[in-house]
């Protein structure tokens, strides 16, 4: 095997980062909609603030995973997982216009979210 060929097997092998993004935000957002809606006390108005509200959430995930190393999932880390998608539910409503939630809606949705989540295939394996 020479080098050009241990280079494709390799680039092969890699998933591609964009695509990964891209269909976690599209799934993010989807399972957001759907907590949203079954959801009393939790309220989107518009695509946009969907759109945002999804960004927000997966940038705050991001930030406590990466300095605390916690996961915000209402099921994947247990009861500290679960506070955690409670309050990054919660908090999203200070950074976009037209997503609101009370605290009771925040843990009714976490419980959505974590349900929802658990049964839409993650593409990040």
């Amino acid at each position: 095997m020479d080098n050009n060929d241990n280079l494709e097997a390799r680039s092969s092998a890699r998933p591609n980062t964009f695509t990964g993004v891209i269909l976690r935000f599209v799934t993010s957002a989807i399972i957001l909609a759907i907590t949203a809606f079954f959801t009393p006390g939790f309220s989107i108005s518009n695509i946009w603030a969907l759109a945002l509200a999804a960004v927000v959430l997966t940038a705050i995930d991001y930030l406590i995973t990466r300095f605390t190393g916690l996961h915000a999932s209402a099921f994947g880390k247990g009861i500290v997982g679960f506070v955690l998608a409670v309050a990054v539910l919660y908090v999203t409503q200070y950074f976009v216009a037209g997503y609101t939630i009370s605290w009771i809606a925040s843990i009714i949705g976490a419980l959505i979210y974590g349900v929802v989540d658990y049964f839409i295939p993650d593409t990040n394996n």
